[in-house]
């Protein structure tokens, strides 16, 4: 009986593979920055993160403290509106946004070092950016935001070891 190999289909493999093929369109067919503006980015980086980060925490905070309190309002003036599910958009949208400033916190350590988990925690981030992009149906974030982002990360990939 001869021996076929099955393919694996589980939630990481699935990943991989987007990872794989990202890096061949966006990495590697994609127009290559110049050597120079690779290291800028990945000397700069680290910081722009930590700027990012700060700023994302309070804004978190801001839009969950305001958050508790208008999320009510907000409900009724999207039931008002013809949009019943304002709120929800609302409380996903802090959410993404909380997944997001964690897994670029996490990644700050990692970038002054250049360590390829902390080109994934970025990944994993931007991956995250475009989820919330399209369950928000936001063209435009989802072209400049989440491809843009995914491009550059895909550019200075080779120096995260």
């Amino acid at each position: 009986m001869a021996k076929t190999e099955t393919e694996r289909t589980d939630f990481g493999s699935i990943f991989e593979k987007l990872e794989v093929t990202l890096g061949k369109y966006l990495g590697e067919k994609a127009p290559q920055l110049p050597k120079a503006w690779k290291d800028a980015l990945v000397k700069f980086v680290p910081y722009l993160v930590i700027i990012g980060v700060v700023v994302g925490v309070l804004g978190f905070l801001a839009l969950f403290g305001l958050g508790t309190f208008l999320v009510p309002l907000g409900t009724i003036g999207g039931m008002m509106t013809g949009r019943p599910f304002f709120g929800f958009s609302y409380i996903s949208n802090i959410l993404f946004l909380g997944v997001m400033v964690l897994l670029e916190g996490l990644a700050i350590p990692g970038l002054f070092s250049r360590s390829k988990k902390a080109w994934n925690f970025l990944y994993w981030s931007a991956l995250v950016g475009v989820v919330q992009n399209v369950l928000s149906f936001n063209i435009g974030g989802l072209i400049i935001g989440g491809l843009l982002s995914l491009y550059f990360l895909f550019q200075v990939k080779e120096y995260y070891k």
